[in-house]
């Protein structure tokens, strides 16, 4: 049996407190912001009227004698109580009050709720729009009367609010999502962090190579990928490191950067400010203002670059455990703010001139390094290459000349002197809940192949300038995410010592790349790829008779 065909359906649940009627719902504003307003209307108009009447007291001026100032705040501070009192009183007394319609809105409900309720599938569970109120929802949204991105806020239930999406994204469309799940998720988890409007979710086996033997410690990494011998391929790569007594990695850089665009009126004016940004006597003084944005963002250098007129500022600094886009970005702004008092003519273009360079293939970011820049690297005795790569080392090195790096050189690739770098980034990215798109730089990566110890052995390394990694913050606050970054031991912030959790992630993700360009380079100097990938990369399975069991 299914267990999760135990799920209640929406009219058993019990309906959400934000459901209830409050003064705010007439406002075209948000909840928190209306209750704001309206606390400090009702004790700045209080403190207000207090004075004034003391004042009057003092004068001995009768208080019933009103100015035009005395009279508006006393219709403000009523105005204010009446709002705050129906906010907190109608949910108070809606507490006590047994959770059935009255007469009348009884008599129509019966008149207007059909006799059956209407069923719609939802991951193999029945979910049923037996109330009004739910069915009303999905027509409103359909009609368009209801912005399907204000269903959390009007509805209070994230979950309820997604399978109201839902239904209404199959009656616009005309088609189904019936193999999209729903049930199952925390959608409280992703509101205002991770993605609007949710009409469920997509499943991604997560599976496991290891241990990877990296600086002396033992790691089982998680990887999320669709693409089969992805996994069995590293592992591999991983058994044959483990038997030659492990890799080391060493980080070799950690900064994030943001570099904003600024336009002056002459290409002169310009260079003055690049001669001021880049002089090392200013920048202890602009480190001072970009680390106020945070606790952890620590400004390292500033690079600038000019066009004619537009100055281009790539400032640099660590992050902790985060990311750390966001907390870089914010120090950006503080600098820039600063920079406005003794540039008065300068124009801010944008936080962003691309000169980052952020989820795009840059020489920048190759040559300079962006998030971590690592380098990995390991010796494969003769032995472990022949019975567990089942290739020789000659051969390797000669491949990975020829392709690697001759190969990708004829191609003009920028950062992709490697065999499938971004396999094992995207994969470990996904499986950690980085963000999917920084694949593109920090995949950058050269992988070296040298024969070694009279040619007997193989040292072999992968170069990479700017994997992007942390361990808080966006998705890896999601529950399946963070149980993979547990499994890494690298779960969260590092109290003791900042940083460390993120930086130790760049390196594994080095050493699971560095094992899946062993092995899948032996497999193809073997010649055994198309074997392997018609092994584990192709089903029998006839999909249509498990769909239909299903």
């Amino acid at each position: 049996m299914d267990i999760r065909r135990r799920r209640p359906p929406f009219s058993s649940r019990p309906p959400p407190s934000s459901a209830a009627p409050k003064a705010s719902d007439a406002l075209p504003l948000p909840l928190y912001l209306t209750n704001t307003i309206f606390f400090t209307l009702f004790f700045s108009v209080a403190y207000f009227l207090l004075i004034r009447w003391r004042e009057k007291i003092h004068n001995s001026t009768p208080l019933h004698v009103l100015t035009f100032s005395e009279l508006a705040g006393l219709v403000s501070l009523i105005a204010s109580f009446i709002y705050l009192l129906g906010f907190f009183g109608i949910d108070f007394v809606q507490s006590f009050v047994v959770d059935s319609p009255p007469r009348e809105r009884r008599r129509r409900l019966d008149k207007s709720v059909p006799s059956k309720p209407i069923l719609r599938m939802s991951q193999g569970s029945v979910v049923a729009l037996n109330c009004e109120e739910e069915e009303e929802l999905v027509k409103d949204v359909v009609s368009g009367q209801i912005p399907s991105y204000s269903l959390e806020a009007r509805i209070g239930d994230c979950y309820k609010a997604a399978f109201v999406r839902r239904e209404a994204v199959q009656r616009l469309t005309g088609k189904s999502l019936e193999g999209l799940p729903l049930a199952g998720f925390d959608y409280d988890s992703i509101l205002g962090q991770c993605c609007e409007m949710p009409v469920g979710y997509v499943q991604i086996p997560v599976g496991v190579v290891g241990p990877l033997l990296l600086n002396g410690c033992e790691y089982t990494v998680p990887m999320a990928t669709t693409e089969g011998c992805l996994v069995a391929s590293t592992n591999r790569g991983c058994k044959a490191i483990y038997a030659s007594g492990g890799a080391t990695c060493v980080l070799l850089r950690d900064a994030m950067t943001r570099a904003p665009v600024v336009r002056f009126s002459t290409a002169k004016r310009a260079s003055e400010l690049k001669f001021f940004l880049e002089d090392p006597l200013n920048f202890d003084t602009l480190a001072v203002v970009f680390n106020k944005s945070s606790r952890f963002g620590r400004l390292q250098s500033i690079q600038c670059s000019i066009a004619g007129k537009n100055l281009y500022i790539r400032f640099s600094c660590s992050t902790g455990d985060a990311m750390g886009m966001n907390m870089v970005s914010k120090g950006v702004q503080n600098v820039l703010d600063y920079l406005q008092t003794d540039f008065p003519d300068m124009d801010v273009i944008g936080i962003s001139g691309n000169f980052c360079s952020d989820k795009k293939p840059a020489a920048v970011n190759w040559i300079e390094g962006r998030g971590k820049s690592v380098v990995c690297e390991a010796i494969i005795s003769e032995e472990v290459v022949q019975k567990v790569l089942k290739t020789s080392v000659s051969s390797l090195v000669e491949l990975n000349m020829l392709k690697n790096l001759t190969g990708s050189a004829l191609a003009g690739a920028l950062g992709g002197f490697n065999a499938h770098a971004s396999n094992i980034v995207s994969a470990i990215f996904l499986a950690t809940g980085q963000d999917p798109a920084q694949n593109v730089e920090s995949s950058h990566c050269i992988t070296m192949m040298e024969a070694v110890n009279d040619g007997k052995d193989l040292h072999v390394s992968v170069t990479m300038p700017s994997i992007e990694v942390g361990t808080i913050g966006g998705g890896t606050q999601l529950a399946s995410q963070s149980a993979c970054l547990n499994l890494l031991g690298v779960k969260g912030a590092n109290k003791e010592s900042p940083g460390t959790n993120s930086r130790l992630l760049a390196t594994i993700v080095a050493g699971s790349v560095l094992a899946g360009e062993l092995s899948l380079m032996s497999a193809i100097s073997a010649g055994q790829l198309v074997k392997s990938h018609m092994k584990y990369n192709r089903s029998s399975k006839d999909v249509s008779q498990i769909a239909c069991l299903e």
